[in-house]
């Protein structure tokens, strides 16, 4: 097991740190309807770069019978 030969100082940590900061997630606009979604995801309208890829499945159950 690798044992450090001396201590780290805090600038060292602290630089080493610096990175793992987390980030805003990238938000995108769709062309056709003009939602905000996030990259590479469908929108909730079931829309993808300006098409419709899911269509929603209502069915309307007046007067049919």
């Amino acid at each position: 097991m690798a044992v450090q030969k001396s201590r780290k100082s805090r600038a060292k940590r602290g630089t080493r740190r610096a990175h793992n900061a987390l980030k805003t997630p990238a938000f995108s606009h769709d062309t056709a309807t003009g939602e905000v979604h996030l990259r590479h995801h469908i929108t909730p309208d079931g829309f993808y770069k300006g098409k419709e890829i899911i269509e929603e499945k209502f069915e309307d159950k007046t007067d049919e019978e």
